[in-house]
């Protein structure tokens, strides 16, 4: 599948220092919108798809192989990445079918089986010129995520990191998954720590709960790939309850699709810019 290598659009993030946005899709039509924003932005973009999207689809290579002939007709510099895979062989499966990187998710075993399961997928995509995140921290509800034993150790990433062979490393640092508010508050001391203590680009999931102003600041202190997923979920949504409640007599699904995609891509885009380092309004 013809999509930029992950691993370029990381190596380009820590150049300029900068951050790229790594986004979810949940269907065809957000991977189509998310296409549309990293054009609008002059952005490169990571086209998640995660496990739990897969199980909702049925299978992971019908909207694979899609994604990869949305990012193949863009402009933009797109790249295609399996998000949270707990389940080792469907991280093998995305090796197969050509994505340039996958997250290998075993934050929720003991150390020494995260470790064993993360090597094992490291070896067999680094064979395939594919590379691998993984995570050490848990990045789970928001209690737990601010709680303050919930954080990733840099001694423990370090040694981790060597043991695995990983290329980059999600990390826990106060950020929180699916959040519908953007109140996280993120330790940025650490997240510096984290970026002096391991060799591989850090990334920051929970991003959605994040402000303009921290994600910068983030991005400043050390992360090089920033997950949304929540946030541009929501925008969808909402589009679409005020179309379908702008007119009740709408049936056909185009018609409130289609502004749904629209307000998501630009809201994308707008986070794009600000992970380049654009000013803030």
């Amino acid at each position: 599948m013809p999509c930029e290598p992950t691993a370029t659009l990381l190596s380009r993030a820590a150049r300029t220092r900068s951050a790229v946005g790594a986004f979810n899709i949940v269907h065809l039509e957000t991977a189509e919108g998310l296409a549309r924003a990293a054009e609008a932005a002059h952005s490169p973009l990571i086209l998640q798809i995660s496990e739990n999207c897969v199980a909702f689809h049925g299978g992971l290579e019908p909207l694979a192989r899609a994604t990869a002939a949305i990012a193949a007709r863009s402009s933009a510099p797109l790249a295609l990445h399996l998000d949270h895979a707990e389940d080792i062989d469907l991280a093998l499966e995305a090796v197969d079918l050509g994505f340039g990187s996958v997250m290998y998710d075993g934050a929720k075993l003991a150390y020494t089986e995260n470790v064993a399961n993360t090597r094992r997928v490291v070896d067999y995509a680094h064979a395939a010129g594919t590379i691998v995140e993984a995570e050490l921290g848990e990045i789970g509800g928001k209690d737990g995520a601010h709680a303050p034993g919930v954080r990733t150790d840099p001694d423990e990433a370090e040694r981790f990191v060597e043991e695995t062979g990983v290329d980059a490393l999600a990390v826990a640092v106060g950020s929180s998954h699916a959040m519908t508010d953007r109140s996280a508050t993120l330790d940025f001391a650490l997240i510096e720590r984290l970026r002096d203590a391991v060799p591989v680009p850090l990334v920051l999931h929970g991003s959605s709960g994040v402000s303009d102003r921290d994600l910068q600041t983030a991005v400043a202190s050390g992360i090089a790939k920033v997950n949304v997923s929540t946030h541009l979920t929501n925008v969808f949504t909402r589009r679409v309850r005020e179309t379908l409640a702008s007119d009740v007599r709408l049936v056909d699904s185009r018609k409130y699709i289609a502004p749904a995609r629209d307000a998501m891509s630009m809201e994308a885009a707008r986070l794009l810019r600000v992970l380049s380092g654009a000013p803030l309004d």
